[in-house]
Order: C-alpha cells, then sequence, then structure tokens
C-alpha cells in the first residue's frame, strides 16, 4: 500500500537519462503541457468559440519570460490548419513583419487568420503599437482574401481579445 502513494507526491515527476525520476521544473512542465495541447488541438480541430481559442493560446503563450507573436491560420470553416509562432521578441516587444504573416497564410492556404501574443508584464491590456500593429495585418492580409478574426493577447491566465473589443 505504501508503494502506492508514492505514485501520489505532491510534485510533478520526469525522468532522467538514467531513468531516474526527479522533480520537474516549471519550464519542464509548461513545455510539457504545450505538447499535450497539441496533441488536444490537432490540424483540422474546429475553433468554434472564442473562449476555446483562448484556452488554447493560453497553453501555448503563458509563461514565457519574452514575447512571442503567433498565429492561427485556419480555412473557411474555422479548422485549424497550423499554429506558428512567427517572432520571438524581448521582455516587452516583439518586432512583427507583415510580409511574413501574408507568406504564411497563402503557403497554408488560410481563409482566415487568429493573430496573438503574450505579455510578460502580466498586463493583457492592448498597447497603441499593438492596435495599430492588428490594422496593419489586417489591411496587408485583406489583399490577398485571408480574414482576420481576431487577435488575442496572452497575460499569464488572462486574456484580452481585440473583436470582443471591437478593436477589429
Amino acid at each position: 500500500m505504501s508503494q502506492l502513494s508514492l505514485a501520489f507526491d505532491a510534485s510533478l515527476l520526469i525522468r532522467d537519462e538514467q531513468g531516474r525520476y526527479l522533480p520537474a521544473t516549471a519550464d519542464q512542465i509548461l513545455a510539457a503541457a504545450r505538447k499535450v495541447i497539441d496533441l488536444k488541438v490537432q490540424r483540422g480541430a474546429a475553433f468554434t468559440s472564442p473562449e476555446l481559442v483562448k484556452e488554447y493560446l493560453v497553453a501555448k503563450l503563458a509563461g514565457f519570460e519574452h514575447e512571442i507573436f503567433a498565429a492561427l491560420f485556419l480555412d473557411a470553416k474555422h479548422q485549424l490548419i497550423q499554429y506558428i509562432e512567427m517572432f520571438r521578441g524581448s521582455i516587452d516587444s516583439a518586432s512583427v513583419y507583415p510580409r511574413e504573416v501574408v507568406k504564411d497564410a497563402l503557403h497554408c492556404n488560410a481563409a482566415a487568420v487568429i493573430f496573438a501574443h503574450n505579455h510578460p508584464s502580466g498586463n493583457p491590456e492592448p498597447s497603441q503599437a499593438d492596435k495599430a500593429l492588428t490594422q496593419r495585418l489586417k489591411e496587408a492580409l485583406a489583399l490577398v482574401d485571408v480574414r482576420s478574426l481576431d487577435h488575442i493577447i496572452v497575460a499569464g491566465q488572462r486574456t484580452v481579445s481585440f473583436a470582443e473589443l471591437e478593436l477589429l
């Protein structure tokens, strides 16, 4: 009976190269969670509600100490074609190039896109730079008939949706 109680220890464990189990670090737990979310939400998964999208993006972007700009490329039925982490920045900014977003949208043959990035500061409110970038991306993608559905900012477990704020 005592052997079973060991399996319910309060910490999560990982196996090292020698096969020993050691307590997992926060970064290892987050990396494992990102792998699980990739298995749970695969190509063809339908994003049928803003809450499902937010849950997915929190799992993908929360916990990073630097900004990451990502895009969810979707088909005409808003099913996932591909999630791509496109740009990596510093603790408070990331350079995003609309040309590269358009190239990836065309490569994926996407009909729609949802932009996302994290705010390591913990404040999910969009900056003026976030708003201007979103408008530039929307205009660039509209030229090739790709709809911009939303831009979601992830700050820990909190999120802000441009669509819900009527900024898109």
